[in-house]
């Protein structure tokens, strides 16, 4: 059931985009390598849904925007762990991970969009 409603769309993409990320480390090899991209991706990759749960209760427009801004970093980070994993080849679905970074870089874009409109209104609130 979805609720037509943009805050929970982005909420729920976020969701869908930290599963694909969680469904990725899975399949990264019990090497080295891919224990250690495993560990920073699966930290990076999903902690911008709970962080952009965290900005929707912000206590003020800064608090926001730096929540918001959280959730850009994190996904900057994302893109590059990903891809690494896909230069290096450690998975055989290149596919997916293509599709990933796609996904990323589509919320990276929302999420840069939303912090020049937040910081702009609070210019002018001010």
């Amino acid at each position: 059931m979805k609720i037509n409603n943009k805050k929970y769309d982005l909420e729920d993409r976020l969701i869908d985009f930290s599963v694909r990320i969680i469904n990725i480390v899975e399949e990264l090899p019990n090497t080295r390598t891919g224990n250690h991209i495993a560990n920073q991706l699966v930290r990076c990759g999903t902690s911008p849904a709970p962080n952009y749960g965290e900005a929707q209760s912000a206590e003020s427009r800064k608090d926001f925007i730096h929540k918001i801004k959280i959730c850009l970093k994190e996904l900057r980070e994302t893109k590059i762990w990903l891809k690494i994993i896909q230069r290096k080849k450690l998975l055989n679905n290149t596919e997916e991970v293509g599709d990933v970074i796609a996904e990323c870089d589509e919320l990276i874009s929302i999420f840069v969009a939303s912090i020049k409109t937040a910081e702009k209104n609070k210019r002018a609130l001010q």
